[in-house]
């Protein structure tokens, strides 16, 4: 079953644009500081196919991973949420992530954050298809899990 568990009620837009403002700076921070745009997909693909740059590759995907770790350690009530117990839609829905990062030559955070704030026709199409394609899947599984 698919479910998250969002209180829309609760929903605080200081909070939202605080978490903006913050992935702003740390794009902004990652871009001055390693001349490279802050594309998940890019540098964890770097990460695993590259020998350059893999101290600064492996601290970013650490820091992914350990963020919300904090986050959960540090919040009285975090926020839980059940995306789907079924390993085999994790290991399909990863598959088709990775083939469409390769299709688009990058990903939501490559194109939605750093390339949209740059202007890029390419990216601003790319996350068009990305928000598209998401709100697609959705709604299709909504219908045919739900039913």
């Amino acid at each position: 079953m698919i479910s998250a568990n969002i209180d829309y009620l609760n929903f605080s837009p200081t909070n939202a644009t605080l978490g903006g403002l913050l992935i702003g700076i740390a794009v902004s921070l990652f871009f001055f500081t390693t001349n490279r745009n802050a594309g998940v997909s890019g540098i964890l693909s770097d990460l695993i196919l590259s020998k350059s740059a893999r101290i600064q590759n492996f601290l970013f995907i650490l820091g992914l991973v350990l963020a919300p770790l904090v986050y959960t350690a540090i919040m009285a009530d975090p926020v839980k949420y059940v995306i789907t117990p079924s390993f085999s839609l994790i290991v399909l829905g990863g598959f088709l992530v990775g083939f469409g990062t390769k299709l688009s030559n990058g990903c939501t955070s490559g194109h939605g954050v750093c390339g949209i704030s740059r202007f890029s026709i390419r990216s601003i199409l790319a996350t068009c298809i990305f928000l598209a394609s998401g709100i697609l899947t959705v709604t299709l599984m909504d219908w045919f899990v739900d039913a």
